[in-house]
């Protein structure tokens, strides 16, 4: 049956991850032409408890949750691992919504790209820091020649923790918040200027900030990585733009866009949905004031969005998912955009550890492109660890303090978790 032959019925969602995939799971609902059908995740109690409450199947197991009745799967599960179960997921002919990484190495980009143009169907990188209503608005003034030619731009994702909240969500050594390099969480700093702008990254060059020493949050935790990363990346257009991201003091989501005519970003402080729109016209007809500070509506018939988690953010991804499954168009966010800025994280990484030296982020919709890195399995996974692999730190490979362990198996006993 052809997508359009299927149109009015809902679409069948399964979702992977009854974590944050919890979020995804309540959302697909029929406002959007969703149907929840079927949730898997190894942790059978939350599995269990999740399953009853939403009235859906319930799988442990990955190959047997696929072959559940259901036409697409979301991807809420580990950070690092959800490449080959997209690709197994389309390759049993769903189509897939993967959280942010899209992929972990060069190599999973290249294949799921490929993986994506074999299969024909609908892939959507679920970013959603684009669909902040700031950003949706930013994007509208730029796309309406508000600002002008683009320039320069910020992004920043920071986002300080207690040490208990930390090790709540990290619960053993192994886990993959204890050693993930800190240019690898870069996309919700990335996507909103690629989506305000259209622009692509070609380039990037990272830089480490290392924990300090007096810091009392790391010295309560088992984190083998740094503190933060800034990435400095040249994109497609020329122009410019720095990245923060994360574990800084100063919790703050920014995203800041200058153009040849004119300047915008959301607030620092207050209301940070609010849009500050700035426009010296030197050489033009004034028609509106010089700055402009306003709270910008969702678009029309989204007024619901502004209930959803992470700015509404949520709300879009599921919708733009299913409008892409009944289009067929692909959605904007598509699997090309997803693993460029999934490769910025990696490539950065690569360039921190060389001294800080740009390094190429390669266009994965040219196949002579993807040749160069079909093989490039570099990792700094210590589970998959190989000679030439990166360490996690700038310092390389470190062991957790003896505090720091202490303190966390106290959290991680607290919350059910038993291991190390």
């Amino acid at each position: 049956m052809t997508r359009k032959g299927r149109s009015k019925k809902p679409i069948r969602v399964g979702v992977v991850g009854v974590g944050r995939g919890s979020g995804f799971a309540r959302g697909a609902g029929a406002r959007l032409g969703m149907e929840l059908v079927a949730l898997c995740d190894a942790w059978e109690e939350r599995l269990g408890e999740l399953g009853k409450e939403l009235n859906v199947a319930t799988y442990t197991d990955y190959d047997r949750f696929l072959e559940h009745d259901m036409d697409a799967v979301i991807l809420a599960n580990y950070f690092h691992q959800h490449a080959p179960l997209a690709i197994k997921a389309l390759a049993a002919d769903k189509h897939v919504m993967s959280e942010t990484a899209a992929c972990f190495t060069m190599a999973e980009g290249v294949a799921l790209c490929r993986a994506v143009e074999k299969t024909g169907k609908t892939y959507m990188f679920a970013e959603n820091y684009p669909y902040m209503l700031f950003n949706q608005e930013m994007r509208r003034l730029y796309q309406a020649g508000r600002i002008g030619t683009f320039m320069y731009g910020e992004g920043e994702y920071v986002h300080p923790m207690s040490a208990e909240f930390k090790n709540m969500i990290s619960p053993g050594t192994m886990h993959w918040r204890n050693w993930l390099p800190a240019t690898y969480y870069c996309t919700h700093a990335m996507a909103p200027v690629m989506f305000i702008t259209d622009t692509r990254p070609v380039e990037v060059s990272g830089f480490v900030i290392r924990h300090a020493e007096d810091d009392p949050v790391h010295a309560r935790t088992v984190r083998l990585n740094d503190a933060a990363s800034l990435i400095v990346a040249r994109m497609d257009s020329g122009a410019i733009v720095k990245l923060l991201q994360v574990y800084l003091r100063g919790e703050n989501v920014w995203v800041r866009i200058h153009g040849s005519r004119g300047q915008m970003e959301n607030l620092r402080h207050g209301d940070a949905r609010m849009v500050r729109l700035r426009r010296e016209q030197f050489h033009e007809k004034r028609t509106d004031p010089e700055e402009q500070i306003y709270l910008p509506d969702w678009p029309k018939g989204h007024e619901v969005a502004g209930r959803a988690g992470h700015g509404g953010g949520d709300y879009f991804m599921n919708y733009h998912f299913a409008q892409a499954i009944r289009t067929g168009e692909p959605p904007y966010i598509d699997v090309y955009r997803g693993v460029a800025m999934s490769c910025v994280g990696i490539q950065a990484w690569r360039s921190a550890l060389e001294g800080s030296v740009p390094v190429e982020i390669p266009d994965f919709r040219s196949e002579s492109a993807r040749r160069k890195y079909a093989k490039d399995d570099w990792s700094p996974d210590p589970a998959t660890h190989r000679p030439g692999d990166p360490p996690p730190s700038v310092l390389g490979r470190l062991r957790p303090s003896k505090q720091g362990l202490a303190y966390a198996k106290r959290v991680w006993r607290k919350h059910g978790y038993e291991g190390d």
